[in-house]
């Protein structure tokens, strides 16, 4: 059987005029330049657009968790030669302190310090309230799976932990998730108004001892910040 070549055919004049109709009538210049892509989004402001407002200026000033900020990128790892190097494991912080002492602006801050610094960052934040009402069991929804995807982020804020109400479901929940963190050593940033003691009232001896040995714990002056530029 033999096959048939065909020789590259050209166009004639008149599809070469019916063209230019078409694209005269659409207003194109077949001879314009193309247009130029848009320039692209800085690592930095690509953050920042995921971040509320309120937090998209924060900076960590705060030497504990600046030094936490080191720790964390220099255990970055870039995934192939060539590519940037990607927050994957480290250290965590605790941040307890008064409402209103900066512990969620330095939280921010502490992640955009990380992009500034050059590294990648895959991350998540959540007020634990909002998390624990993202895993209740309801109709339609695949609570594990949404624990699961929580609880391998590379990076994790988890704000206020411990202004939920107690019971057993969150503290197990709890449990499970600072549980996985804490056995593949995942960064996570955690505020919470209450001292190492009441937390492990509020969610158990098993979450409290897991905090206990996975995270640095920052005390933040006992000045409510949001009061005192009201007062200023």
């Amino acid at each position: 059987m033999r096959t048939r070549h065909r020789e590259p055919q050209t166009l004639g004049e008149g599809t070469l005029e019916r063209m230019a109709r078409i694209l005269a009538a659409r207003n194109i210049d077949p001879s314009a330049a193309p247009a130029q892509e848009p320039e692209t989004v800085s690592p930095l402001e690509a953050l920042s657009a995921g971040m509320p407002p309120r937090y998209r200026a924060a900076v960590a000033d705060h030497p504990q968790v600046l030094a936490w900020v080191r720790t964390v990128a220099e255990a970055a790892v870039a995934p192939n030669q060539g590519a940037r190097r990607q927050v994957t494991t480290g250290p965590s912080l605790l941040m307890a302190g008064v409402v209103g002492a900066g512990k969620t602006h330095q939280a921010y801050g502490a992640v955009r310090r990380l992009v500034q610094s050059g590294v990648g960052v895959r991350w998540r934040a959540t007020t634990a309230a909002d998390l624990y009402a993202d895993l209740r069991p309801r109709p339609g929804a695949d609570s594990e799976r949404e624990l699961a995807a929580v609880s391998r982020c590379p990076l994790l804020i988890i704000d206020d932990l411990g202004a939920a109400k107690a019971s057993e479901w969150v503290e197990e929940v709890t449990y499970r998730l600072i549980n996985r963190r804490y056995n593949y050593e995942l960064p996570t940033l955690i505020t919470t108004n209450l001292a190492i003691k009441d937390l492990r009232t509020h969610l158990g001896d098993r979450v409290a001892s897991r905090l206990a040995q996975m995270t640095t714990r920052v005390e933040f002056e006992q000045v409510d910040r949001r009061r005192r530029r009201l007062a200023a």
